[in-house]
């Protein structure tokens, strides 16, 4: 538990503790404060804050900021849950999803409960992440070279994947520290100026802030596709708690007070990057505004063209960031219950198969998105929402009907609703993504 000795309420064997030291989440616990805000503004901010301003075209002026600044509130409060379950047993460290799951739920029904939501968060999100900087590399080529003769968006995927064939091989959560500031500085940077070009352009005399469907049933999917693309603007909590490992802790001084500093910071930036983005390309835009604020904003050419590099090199640093825990959970099995020896060998087999998976299914299933919106939907709402309010039930077990029991039952029953009308806004979105892929294929 202590940073650079064992604790004395530490109970592992010695082959136990030289397992955790190889393993990437738990091998190194120099972590800073600083390290939490920008690994959280990682994760969380990720390209889908250019989707915001649609989101709110699809709700409207009052339910779309309401559904905002509610996410926003509701993450927070379960962020900090989070952090504050990380040690909640003296002596003990829940350094993974899972292990705070197993302990609430049982050995068995906590790794079924979590685990696989967990892996559809983290490996969907790495997909889209491929399919994103593909996309990115292509749009950044168009930018640059609208003469050039068009590749198709396959190659700019195998381009993007080759850096993360190379930084895959980080071996721990630290490592990929510079990789992970200079996303965090990016993502910060393309929401500026999707903001800020957005407002030097103005609104237009003929902007129409209805909503975007004329029917009843049309604004019910709109609604429920909107409420999934604001749900997983907030998914960063996946990666939380093996963010918060990587932090030296004593019973002095416990890894919660500088990793909840980092989150406090981490979600200021968040709402200085989703607010602005989704309230001003609305605003000027009104329901004309694009999926993706950066298409609708064509000019000036240059100023796109380097947000597009932003997000290229955001999208870097986040694959990392969601595929660290993935490495970590599969290296975990293979040592601990396949009884392979921890190697150099075995982490590159295992990384560089994860790229080529991901790669794989990037390249034959260029709509992913939509399927994660689909499938993202069982899994973004629980552990963003309300699994950590489930959990704090279990475990910290607050008075019936005082302010912390009901606060998580708000939550939780937020999160359900969000669980279920995801998932079929995401439905309408893949058949929508099927048909245009099919048209331009």
């Amino acid at each position: 538990m202590e940073s650079g000795r064992v604790s004395k309420l530490d109970t592992r064997t010695a082959e136990e503790i030289a397992i955790d030291e190889w393993l990437p989440v738990t091998s190194s616990r120099t972590a800073k404060w600083w390290y939490s805000a920008f690994h959280n503004v990682t994760a969380m901010v990720g390209a889908g804050v250019l989707s915001l301003p649609y989101a709110v075209s699809e709700l409207g002026w009052g339910f779309g900021v309401t559904a905002l600044v509610m996410s926003w509130v509701i993450t927070l409060y379960t962020l900090w849950q989070m952090v504050e379950m990380h040690e909640t047993v003296p002596g003990k460290r829940f350094d993974r999803y899972h292990e705070l799951g197993q302990y609430a739920f049982g050995e068995k029904l906590g790794l079924f409960v979590v685990v696989p939501q967990q892996l559809v968060v983290e490996v969907g999100t790495c997909i889209v992440y491929m399919v994103t900087g593909g996309k990115s590399l292509l749009k950044f080529q168009q930018l640059l070279c609208p003469d050039c003769k068009p590749l198709k968006t396959t190659y700019f995927i195998l381009i993007f994947s080759s850096f993360n064939f190379v930084l895959a091989h980080l071996p721990t959560f630290n490592s990929i520290t510079g990789v992970s500031l200079a996303a965090a500085v990016m993502s910060i940077s393309y929401s500026v100026i999707a903001w800020a070009a957005a407002l030097k352009r103005g609104t237009h005399e003929d902007v129409d802030y209805s909503l975007r469907s004329k029917t009843h049933v049309g604004q019910m999917f709109d609604m429920f596709s909107a409420l999934g693309d604001v749900a997983f603007a907030y998914a960063g909590h996946n990666v939380v708690l093996e963010i918060q490992a990587t932090i030296p802790s004593t019973p002095e001084k416990p890894s919660k007070g500088p990793m909840w500093l980092g989150c406090v910071v981490a979600y200021l930036i968040v709402a200085f990057c989703y607010f602005p983005v989704a309230i001003i390309g609305y605003y000027v835009f009104g329901n004309k505004v694009d999926d993706n604020i950066l298409i609708t904003l064509d000019h000036p050419r240059w100023l796109i063209a380097m947000a597009n590099l932003f997000v290229i090199i955001h999208v870097i640093g986040g694959y990392q960031i969601f595929s660290m825990p993935v490495y970590d959970m599969i290296e975990t099995f293979l040592v601990k219950s396949a009884k392979f020896q921890p190697s150099s060998i075995l982490r590159f087999f295992v990384r560089t198969t994860f790229v080529v998976l991901t790669t794989f299914v990037a390249i034959a299933i260029p709509f992913f998105g939509a399927l994660l919106g689909f499938f993202g939907g069982f899994a973004l709402a629980p552990t963003s929402y309300y699994l950590p309010c489930i959990i704090w039930l279990i475990i910290k077990k607050p008075r019936k009907w005082s302010i912390s029991w009901c606060i998580n039952w708000i939550c939780i029953v937020i999160g359900v609703v969000l669980m279920i009308v995801a998932p079929i806004g995401g439905l309408r979105s893949i058949i929508k993504s099927v048909r245009t892929y099919q048209y331009y294929s």
